[in-house]
């Protein structure tokens, strides 16, 4: 039988709950229409956005408390919104850390000052940091308020069969097993997916030389929440040190092994201590005092299933792909998984489209991890070196820095970012994309808004498709007429579209019986989107545009909304 740890974890600032293990009575209904394998922020999150839309899930926890340690720290503006979305992004402000800036360091000289830009339309800053286990708790609290999930805690999948009509699962817990049937699998359970390894699918990519430890330290340092780098210090010379602040007076060190120290050695007490130390005193806090709270070892990777969808079993977040941390890249480009996989998902569960809507979301994702990994390996490259050559020119690049000006900007690695589906299968083909601004572009994220009453755009967007109508600039400031009727004839025929009005005239005052409309000053919608007047937008449930007009005409959005694959009106070619 399986047998989770029993006692709560120790940590020096997250109090740990043990829950009791699920095992479903003789009487007491299992099935769900979909079953998410792992409890990780993915899966949560997974669970919480399929809740949104309707969709109950039960979710099997191997544990029964959630992670130990920090893991996954820094969250990006585009993970807050969808975090938003799944409901629990105010609690984790609460707590969270914000910041925008970051410093690199060379033979104790600053070569590079990272700045994000901030934008007031944004309700989230660029970049948030919160330790995982705390992350999983507020997931956790969410999760167990919502009526349509059910948490399994103490529940191991052992096996699974898969039919045409669905899932049949064998799992284990600390009073025995038990058998269960789902329509959908969803396999959110890590890096050592038992899904995956149960099907017999390999990962595609890079695996890289470099390991590198993770340590958490409580101390009292007087320094802002920025990311710090330092590169080749003279305590760990050829290899690269980050520093994160993490809310609780806990600091994160991540610093690079030597390629002769095994993972064994690195993680004993003495050795972290040794690392700490000298890292400390390179930065003047010899003197300070600290305690050590965990400690791990990871390496970098490169690595992504080539599909995502296998008949009835879905992957999301690491189950799916590998990828380095370097930009923080893991558990953000997860969230974006859980919040396209989510709406798509439902949509099938709910009768509204057939499994090739599922196969949108493996080009989509597949796509976004193999862009990611092209980009994630440039910056592994300079940061961990896989060969003499690689080392070299990481060399050379830090020694010019100190003198020329022109170098600097190369230590700056792109931080991960909503992915653009430029080549999805949901965008339209007979628009306008190709000859309006390329800002907005299809497969792009439609940017949020801070509207007149201190509320976001997003705030009023539902879990259907948003059909965006510009009604300031120097275009039209009246809703054309064969839109509404458009909008209002698919809402009669049970299509999941809701009409948004933004302008700054008198079509842009209050509710209306067909749309919303929101007063947004002329300048602002030039700024923000690039409007002139009269531009629609369709905006998907993730927040994705997929069609555009400069100009509307009768037909348009009925004849893409019914094309879409998927739907009961879409053709294969």
């Amino acid at each position: 039988m399986h047998q989770p740890l029993r006692q709560p974890r120790a940590s020096l600032y997250h109090p740990y709950t043990v829950h009791a293990p699920y095992h479903p009575g003789a009487d007491q209904d299992t099935a769900a229409p979909v079953t998410i394998v792992g409890g990780g922020p993915i899966g949560l999150v997974t669970a919480l956005i399929l809740a949104r839309h309707g969709i109950r899930s039960n979710v099997l926890m191997s544990e029964c408390q959630v992670t130990e340690g920090s893991r996954a720290i820094v969250f990006t503006k585009r993970s807050m919104e969808i975090l938003d979305f799944a409901g629990v992004a105010m609690r984790i402000m609460t707590k969270a850390l914000p910041w925008t800036s970051g410093n690199s360091y060379y033979k104790g000289e600053r070569v590079f000052r990272m700045e994000t830009p901030v934008d007031d339309n944004d309700r989230f800053a660029p970049l948030n940091n919160l330790q995982q286990n705390w992350l999983e708790t507020y997931l956790v609290e969410a999760a167990q308020a919502q009526p349509l999930i059910r948490l399994c805690w103490g529940n191991r999948l052992t096996s699974f069969t898969q039919d045409a009509s669905g899932v049949a699962l064998v799992v284990d817990t600390p009073d025995g097993e038990y058998t269960c049937r789902t329509h959908w699998l969803v396999a959110a359970d890590g890096a050592r997916s038992t899904v995956r390894q149960q099907l017999g699918l390999a990962l595609e990519g890079d695996s890289y030389e470099g390991r590198f430890v993770i340590v958490d330290i409580r101390i009292d340092l007087d320094l802002p929440t920025e990311r710090l780098a330092f590169f080749s210090p003279d305590w760990n010379p050829g290899n690269t040190i980050l520093m994160h602040k993490e809310p609780d007076s806990i600091w994160r060190f991540d610093y690079q092994l030597a390629a002769d120290v095994s993972s064994e050695e690195a993680l004993k007490p003495e050795s972290l201590a040794a690392a700490v130390n000298a890292q400390l005193q390179m930065m003047g806090y010899q003197d300070k005092k600290w305690e050590m709270d965990w400690a791990s070892v990871y390496s970098a990777r490169a690595l992504t299933l080539p599909d995502y969808v296998h008949q009835r079993v879905m992957f999301v977040g690491d189950a799916a792909h590998l990828l380095p941390i370097f930009g923080v890249r893991g558990a953000n480009t997860g969230f974006q998984d859980a919040m396209d996989l989510g709406w798509k998902l439902a949509a099938v569960v709910n009768g509204q489209a057939d499994i090739a809507l599922l196969h949108t979301y493996s080009a989509d994702r597949v796509s976004a991890a193999r862009e990611i990994i092209a980009e994630a390996g440039k910056s592994t490259r300079f940061m961990a070196p896989p060969t003499a050559g690689f080392r070299l020119l990481r060399d050379a690049t830090l020694a010019l820095s100190l003198k020329h000006d022109f170098v600097r900007p190369l230590f700056h690695w792109r931080t991960s970012r909503a992915h653009a589906y430029r080549e999805s299968p949901l965008n339209c083909a007979q628009d306008d994309n190709a000859i309006m601004p390329a800002t907005l572009e299809n497969g792009g994220v439609f940017a949020n808004l801070k509207l007149a009453d201190g509320s976001y755009l997003y705030d009023h967007f539902g879990e259907g498709f948003q059909i965006i109508y510009m009604a300031g600039g120097e275009g039209p400031q009246v809703v054309p007429e064969p839109l509404r009727q458009e909008v209002s004839a698919l809402r009669a025929a049970g299509r999941p579209v809701t009409l948004h009005v933004l302008g700054s005239g008198d079509a842009a005052i209050g509710p209306h019986a067909d749309h919303t409309a929101y007063h947004v000053a002329t300048v602002v919608l030039r700024q923000r989107y690039v409007a002139k007047g009269g531009e629609v937008y369709v905006v998907r449930p993730d927040h994705h545009v997929s069609a555009r007009w400069q100009h509307y005409t009768w037909g348009r959005l009925s004849q893409y909304i019914g094309q879409l694959p998927g739907s009961p009106g879409h053709k294969e070619n």
